[in-house]
């Protein structure tokens, strides 16, 4: 089949949208709470509405996917996600945020299930495990400008942007109160572009191979009642919720406890998150070459464990420091909890893959149980939780048993090779 890089470069663009209009969420947590005087609780069923998008739009769109072509429903998924980025610009309040969010969600969850069968078939099967780790690379840098950009339009119009410049224009439309909305009107502005980029370019045929489909509801029913799904299900939760439970609570628990500038310093603690997790994902991928997929995922378990506490129970310093370290050792636990998921499953992996996507829904419950648990006793006891939920991430070590483990170099040839079990 040809290969169109074409449509790997569109891809890799999704990737980078998809990453730009998700984690900007938790920067802009201290301003939604001043702005529309929410508790934690409140506050958090933002990113909650996001994120359970997830759990209602993955295995639907794996269905749709087979009667409507890629094409139709990227555009669709766009055009979803500028509708929800529109309802917060012009309507800015609690309500019209928790719906905008929602619909955001459901179009990204629409992108993400289409555009891994897509990027396979477009780059060739050969190419895809490298074209994955360029889109894990493009979707950190994503991650890392996003807070970046939100600080500097933040600040270029609370300086009263000079009449006819490009920031006075928001002005006019944008609360004195509330200058973050304006980056609800560059997300529509973007999807947008992307909607027209779409629909004026050529997809290839992308042909499932039948381990691949979705399957009918009757196959996920069989699935989830496989003991070893639902664990990896709850691991897929408990990775998207420790993810999110620390990048979207950093800025928040930053202002609270140490006094920094949300909008300043928060803003850019939150992109060294991201940025070092993308960092750490390139030093994961050189350790999965060595080691088994199970002892990295152990080792860097216990590092990011060790950083959340030197960043909830240290000085100013260290935790401007330590949280980002989070974000470089939590880099590793999706790709490898996924994978050794599905090469823990002889048939049905389609369906199973989405049933994991379904457990982004973590970044939904957890982050809510934080902040509930931050108005109850404080944000410091409520992020603690997350020490469950790594956990939970650190025991896979011990009791997964793929049936295939990841191929890694001998360095040195021996007579045996032990491998964990």
């Amino acid at each position: 089949m040809k290969r169109s890089y074409y449509t790997v470069g569109l891809i890799m663009l999704t990737f980078f949208v998809i990453s730009f209009l998700t984690n900007v969420i938790g920067p802009l947590i201290p301003d939604m709470i001043t702005g529309f005087n929410l508790s934690l609780t409140l506050v958090a069923l933002l990113p909650f509405a996001f994120f359970i998008a997830y759990g209602v739009m993955s295995i639907p769109s794996g269905m749709l996917i087979e009667k409507y072509n890629e094409k139709k429903m990227m555009t669709a998924a766009f055009i979803v996600a500028l509708f929800g980025s529109l309802i917060l610009a012009l309507f800015p309040n609690y309500l019209s945020a928790v719906f905008s969010l929602f619909l955001i969600g459901c179009g990204m969850a629409m992108l993400q299930v289409v555009i891994n069968p897509l990027l396979r078939t477009a780059g060739g099967e050969e190419n895809y495990a490298f074209y994955s780790v360029m889109a894990q690379l493009i979707f950190g840098l994503a991650s890392f400008l996003s807070p970046l950009v939100y600080s500097g339009m933040v600040s270029r119009l609370q300086q009263n942007a000079q009449p006819g410049s490009f920031f006075s224009f928001f002005n006019k439309f944008i609360p004195a109160q509330l200058p973050w909305i304006s980056l609800y009107f560059l997300f529509v502005a973007i999807c947008l572009l992307m909607v027209f980029i779409i629909l004026f370019s050529k997809f290839p045929k992308v042909e499932l191979n039948t381990d691949e489909k979705a399957g009918q509801w009757a196959t996920h029913v069989q699935l989830f009642k496989n003991r070893n799904v639902v664990m990896f299900f709850i691991a897929i939760l408990c990775y998207v919720g420790t993810e999110q439970g620390v990048a979207n609570w950093i800025s928040q628990f930053l202002f609270t406890y140490h006094g920094l500038d949300p909008q300043k310093t928060g803003a850019d603690t939150v992109a060294y998150f991201w940025g070092l997790m993308t960092a750490g994902g390139v030093l994961g991928l050189l350790l999965l070459k060595l080691l088994d997929s199970r002892i990295v995922l152990i080792s860097f378990t216990i590092l990011a464990i060790l950083s959340l506490s030197a960043a909830l129970f240290g000085s100013a310093k260290i935790a401007l420091i330590a949280f980002p370290m989070v974000g470089f050792f939590a880099s590793v636990m999706y790709p490898i909890i996924f994978s050794l998921a599905l090469n823990s499953a002889k048939e049905h992996h389609g369906s199973f893959s989405g049933i994991l996507v379904t457990g982004i829904i973590g970044g939904a419950i957890i982050p809510l149980v934080v902040g509930w648990l931050g108005d109850q006793f404080g944000l410091k006891f409520g992020m603690c939780f997350l020490y469950l939920t790594m956990g939970y991430i650190f025991s896979i070590g011990f009791w997964a048993k793929p049936i295939i483990t990841n191929k890694t170099i001998q360095l040195f040839k021996k007579k045996e090779t032990v491998q964990l079990v």
